[in-house]
């Protein structure tokens, strides 16, 4: 028998509309400081969720992924914004085999997020 692992490599799009206004409203060092800490944030909370599903706390989970919802919108981070309404609604249909493969999705969604953040940030130094 032979077992087929299979690598999903997310594509992920940063809407840079989003983070121009961003820089235009609040300025270089201003939004610099605003998507620094929404990257923290994300990371922060993407952590909480994995260990939030490990421990069944299903009410936690649904709040912390709304959250990430909003901080994803505000940065431009449309696709990890969609795929968190995913898993919000996959909690709320009590399904949770659905809830880990979104979850799943959404980490690495956000992990390839995170970086394309960064890059785009290094490049424009």
């Amino acid at each position: 028998m032979q077992v087929l692992q299979i690598n999903p490599v997310e594509r992920v799009v940063l809407d840079q509309d989003r983070l121009g206004a961003l820089y235009s409203q609040l300025g270089a060092s201003g939004a610099e400081d605003v998507v620094c800490r929404a990257l923290e944030e994300l990371a922060l909370r993407l952590s909480q969720a994995e260990r939030m599903f490990r421990e069944g706390a299903w009410s936690d989970l649904r709040k912390n992924t709304r959250s990430l919802i909003a901080i994803a919108e505000q940065i431009g981070m449309s696709a990890l914004g969609q795929v968190a309404a995913d898993v919000t609604c996959c909690i709320d249909r009590g399904d949770a085999t659905a809830t880990a493969a979104t979850l799943s999705r959404l980490i690495r969604v956000g992990e390839r997020s995170l970086t394309a953040v960064w890059d785009i940030q290094d490049f424009s130094i």
